[in-house]
């Protein structure tokens, strides 16, 4: 059977075999390659499929099961966490919560000036307290400036905080790796 002449895009030299009696010999083939008995087809090597399932070689799974269509998933361990990163990463999100803080007290202390809330509690302490005898001013008290330069201080606080206890945690977490192999994540492709 001649295989080149069944099909005209393959050479014997693409195949690694010779057509008979064209005077090549294996004799000039590399190491390796496919070899082919006079009057047969040459065979080549087919790879073996590659399996990313995780269970074992495609080659060994029974022929019947077919891999399910859903989405590969694989599972690692977080093994170490750079103590650098968590504390950049942190700072830069404590500082969004410090900025978010300062405008929701902003905006709570006015309305609650426009809707006259503090009027009335300034009212009701110089009632219980006598108008004549009292020097206490809840208005001084809640003033605008003064609660939102306790806000700021308070975030500036946090900003600290919070950027210190994400290095401690990355440090800490680095440490206890060795006796709890670290977190196990899943991880899932999405199609």
């Amino acid at each position: 059977m001649d295989v080149t002449r069944d099909n005209p895009g393959l050479s014997p030299a693409r195949l690694g075999g010779s057509r008979p009696g064209d005077g090549s010999s294996a004799a000039g083939r590399t190491p390796g390659s496919p070899t082919a008995a006079p009057g047969t087809a040459p065979t080549t090597r087919v790879p073996e499929p590659i399996d990313r399932t995780g269970s074992g070689t495609a080659a060994s799974r029974p022929q019947g099961v077919v891999r399910s269509p859903g989405p590969r998933r694989a599972r690692l361990l977080l093994t170490r966490l750079d103590p650098w990163s968590m504390m950049k990463t942190f700072f830069m999100i404590s500082i969004a919560v410090a900025i978010v803080l300062l405008v929701a007290i902003a905006v709570l202390w006015w309305t609650l000036d426009i809707t006259g809330v503090f009027s009335a509690v300034n009212r009701s302490v110089d009632d219980v307290a006598g108008t004549s005898t009292s020097t206490f001013d809840f208005l001084a008290l809640v003033s605008f400036g003064r609660i939102m330069g306790v806000s700021l201080l308070l975030a500036a606080v946090e900003v600290v905080l919070v950027s210190a206890m994400a290095t401690l945690f990355a440090f800490l977490y680095n440490l206890t790796v060795g006796f709890t192999r670290g977190l196990e994540v899943t991880l899932t492709e999405d199609n």
